[in-house]
């Protein structure tokens, strides 16, 4: 956008009580239902361009923000801030550096949401340091953004804002929650205006498919919907071939439709027909809200001259974030006098160098002088680890007998990102500066967006040559916004020959498919980062297991996909998860595992719908987990430390046994005794983190033990590592807990669901050894051997102490089952040597032998040790 025509909007839509007209392009308009337009930061309202902008800082606001830490602050960016604008929502903003929300009581339906930003330096609060995270109405919408990074990439104008589509539920309230990014304690979020204005139900979104409504995949032989549990990010809003259209011109849903010329980069950038008298005429399909009329009687043409239009090809390109679909919206009305009939114009249509129309002909679809539209989708792909890439879209024109004019038409385009199946619309931040040539060409509006930081990427690769279309989904095409895959004729026995596929199985691609019902989504057990996991059978239906199939672009790439296979395959422990085999087919990437019956040990402290474990089953699991890492630290050839420890990473089988999984992090310990610790970039889960491997980036066993020491907490409280909307001093679990511990109000983290079942003398120990794991230094950190005998002193101190409140009532503890049970547990376990240790601490090195013997041979214990009571 040049910078003439950003003044004059600014001055347009900064008048005071400027009136909406109600002719022209208003007519007909749209007439929302909600319309809410915040000034965040101001203390007063403001009309503006007919709106009522509403300060969320005046006395009674009715959007004033959410925040339990009441941090925020309200504040005017600094006068020495360049290009300060002059209009209503950017003078002032709403800042913090914890998290915020706005609450929106709307009606249900489909809206647009904007939101404002000018990245400035503000009282205490430095442009550079703005990182956060937006989430609205279940989507992430922006995460870790750098708002400034953003606006120097454009290169054009410091101040912005991001336009998204989503849908409220009617049982839902529109919470838009600000987060600044953790990790860094002088990061803030901030917004300096938002927008919620309802849209008609059938805009952009399609539930209807048929031929002329379905909008089509590229690639894909037949059309889809697209339904409102999908949520849209405005990437570019076009009127090609005509002007700048304002949000009070729009046809009462306040978009902003940009100039086209920017993004025409054909060698020929064609002819720009005019036709203002033409009456247009809008059909029940195209209603008149659904562009201005502006939009429809102005347009970019190849020309007439069949010597210029069949020697180049008319072609846009939009930068956008790759490992996205993306929706493509093309508007056509033919308006020229020399077009009348069926073939006057026929022309070729191209999205992203792939044929999806060979003979589009307006005229045939709507007639004349009837706007239309047609709907692509198309997945933009990378492998090249780059951030964006350029989405095309081509017009060309056909040879004579094809059609009686050699030329195209486009009026307008409109391109949006599609949410992924974990409901993420974030990218990645720009680079701080782009490459000169490239700045020149990049303009931002309302509504343009280049994204933020992506932890969670769709897994898909797309044909991408010319006229190629092959469906290699289900055909049932309930699965089409997820993988497109195709098949590979490179063997995967040799492109992974490395893999140790003597120890572990290899499944092909057909095996899983089959397995899963062609990842049927009711066979999901479990979301993250990494994609899905579903619940399979393999061996003809005989043999249950865990498939996880992680996503292409996920955190959990490649290296930790090879990581977790050499890892598991070699290790054998009744307290770590099985690795039955893994997939790597057609760009696949799949692990198969032991089914775990009861899921995750977070699933049953979180979820209301699992009744709440009891005491004593809380200390078996996490004992279970100790033999696990124990076994890791100490019990295989080389010293491995699993680096993202965590209550989602310890799985719980039909009967309760604990098994440490996700190895995709692990690394190798030091192989030699003159080294104490292995120099590595800092991984992990946020609350979980060794602070002294945050500081230092060196890795020991001992940070295992500090994230143990975080799980022992979460177990005996039931509440996460890190829970954002708490007050300031209980956000991050572990020094919530330890300041408790030290002030001797223990009783006020204990899960309410346990309270009165904890004896005190175990009830002190536990906490001990977990105090004890979140020692600031790792050398003060007990092994997970002590660890081990730590808890299960505790829990025999629990079992001992409940006999003996049985005998005192008269009642024979051998007519208990649970109580031979535990007792059996506890001999299992070798609670001896605990009982008889000081403190029930056993750190000599007769008893790390023994445990470690105990360790190696539990690979030829069955489950029927387990059954007589027995840990290894």
């Amino acid at each position: 956008m040049k910078p003439p025509l950003l003044l004059f909007i600014f001055i347009s839509v900064s008048l005071e009580a400027l009136p909406v007209s109600v002719t022209g392009n208003n007519v007909g308009a749209y007439h929302p239902t909600d319309d809410i337009t915040v000034d965040c930061g101001s203390n007063t309202s403001s009309l503006v361009g007919g709106r009522n902008w509403i300060g969320d800082a005046a006395d009674r606001s009715d959007y004033s923000p959410i925040e339990k830490t009441h941090s925020s602050t309200t504040a005017e960016a600094s006068s020495s801030s360049p290009s300060i604008p002059g209009a209503v929502p950017y003078l002032t903003a709403r800042l913090s550096r914890s998290e915020f929300a706005y609450t929106f009581h709307v009606t249900a339906g489909p809206k647009f949401v904007r939101l404002h930003f000018f990245p400035s330096d503000y009282p205490n609060f430095r442009r550079v340091d703005s990182f956060f995270s937006v989430e609205a109405a279940g989507y992430t919408l922006l995460r870790n953004f750098s708002a400034s990074l953003f606006a120097d990439y454009t290169h054009s104008v410091s101040f912005f804002s991001k336009e998204f589509c989503l849908s409220v539920r009617e049982d839902q309230i529109l919470n838009i929650t600000f987060t600044p990014t953790p990790g860094t304690s002088d990061a803030y979020a901030f917004v300096n205006g938002i927008e919620v204005v309802s849209m008609p139900e059938s805009l952009y979104y399609n539930t209807v498919v048929d031929s002329t409504e379905g909008i089509k995949v590229v690639g894909l032989p037949s059309p889809r919907t697209l339904d409102t549990t999908k949520a849209l990010e405005a990437v570019r809003r076009l009127n090609v071939g005509g002007q700048f259209v304002v949000p009070a011109d729009d046809t009462g849903m306040y978009r902003t439709w940009e100039v086209d010329d920017d993004y025409v980069t054909s060698s020929n950038i064609g002819v720009l027909p005019v036709n203002t008298t033409i009456q247009l005429n809008y059909s029940e399909k195209v209603p008149k809200y659904t562009a201005p009329d502006s939009v429809y009687n102005t347009a970019r043409t190849m020309g007439t001259d069949k010597r210029i239009s069949l020697s180049y090809k008319l072609t846009w390109s939009v930068e956008v974030d790759v490992n996205f679909y993306y929706l493509v919206r093309l508007h056509f009305c033919e308006f020229q006098i020399e077009i009348n009939e069926p073939l006057d114009r026929a022309f070729e249509i191209f999205i992203d160098s792939q044929l999806v129309e060979d003979r589009a002909d307006v005229i045939s679809w709507s007639g004349k002088g009837v706007p239309v539209y047609r709907d692509f989708a198309v997945a933009l792909l990378d492998h090249s680890q780059k951030k964006r890439t350029n989405l095309s879209v081509t017009l060309g024109a056909l040879p004579d007998g094809s059609t009686l004019y050699s030329d195209a038409i486009l009026n307008g385009l409109e391109i949006f990102k599609i949410s992924t199946p974990d409901r993420n619309l974030a990218g990645l931040n720009p680079d701080p500066t782009p490459p000169a040539s490239k700045a020149a060409k990049i303009a931002i509006v309302a509504g343009g967006t280049l994204g933020c930081t992506v932890l969670f990427l769709l897994a898909f690769f797309l044909h991408r040559r010319k006229n190629r279309a092959k469906d290699s989904t289900s055909s049932d095409g309930t699965s089409w916004w997820g993988p497109v895959s195709r098949s590979t004729t490179k063997s995967m026995k040799t492109q992974w020959s490395s893999l140790p596929l003597d120890l572990c199985r290899y499944f092909s691609l057909a095996e899983i498919r089959a397995a899963t019902n062609n990842f049927d989504k009711v066979f999901i057990i479990g979301v993250g980062g990494f994609g899905n996991v579903y619940k399979g059978y393999v061996d003809g239906g005989a043999t249950p297991v865990a498939i996880k199939r992680l996503n292409q672009g996920s955190q959990q790439g490649l290296h930790e996909f090879r990581t977790e296979i050499e890892m598991l395959s070699q290790l054998r422990h009744l307290h770590l998860v099985s690795l039955i085999g893994f997939c790597k087919d057609a760009r696949e990437m799949i692990l198969v595992y032991d089914y775990m019956a009861r899921g995750t040990l977070s699933d049953h402290l979180y979820n209301t719908d699992n009744p709440p474990l009891p005491w004593k089953q809380r200390l078996e699991i996490c004992i279970g987990a100790a033999w696990g890492l124990h076994y890791l630290h100490s019990g295989a050839k080389h010293t491995i430390i699993h680096r993202d420890v965590k209550t989602t990473n310890i799985l719980l089988n039909e009967k309760w046994v604990a098994k440490v999984s996700d190895f995709g992090l692990s690394k190798v310990g030091p192989t030699s005794e003159s080294k104490t610790h292995v120099s590595t970039a800092v991984k992990g889960t946020f609350g979980y983190l060794d602070p002294e491997y945050y500081r230092h980036q060196r890795l020991t066993d001992k940070s295992d033990v500090y994230s143990f020491g975080v799980v022992l907490f979460e177990v005996l409280c039931a509440r996460p590592a890190v829970s954002r909307m708490a007050p300031m001093e209980q956000i991050s679990l572990a020094e919530w807990a330890q300041s408790c511990c030290k002030s001797g109000a223990v009783e006020e983290i204990v899960d309410p669901h346990l309270k009165g079942s904890i004896t005190p003398e175990c009830l002190n120990k536990f906490c001990e050894i977990a105090m004890s794991c979140l020692q600031d230094k790792g050398a003060n950190r007990p092994s997970m051997n002590d660890v081990v005998w730590g808890l299960n002193f505790a829990l025999q101190l629990q079992v001992s102490t409940e006999l003996e409140a049985t005998d005192r009532v008269g009642v024979s503890v051998h007519d208990s089952d649970d109580s031979d049970h535990d007792a059996a547990s506890i001999r299992g376990s070798g609670s001896d040597e605990a009982s008889n240790t000081s403190g029930g601490w056993k750190s000599s090195r007769e008893t790390a032998t023994s445990t470690r013997a105990r360790s190696n041979d539990v690979c030829d214990e069955s489950t029927a040790s387990y059954d007589a009571g027995k840990l290894p």
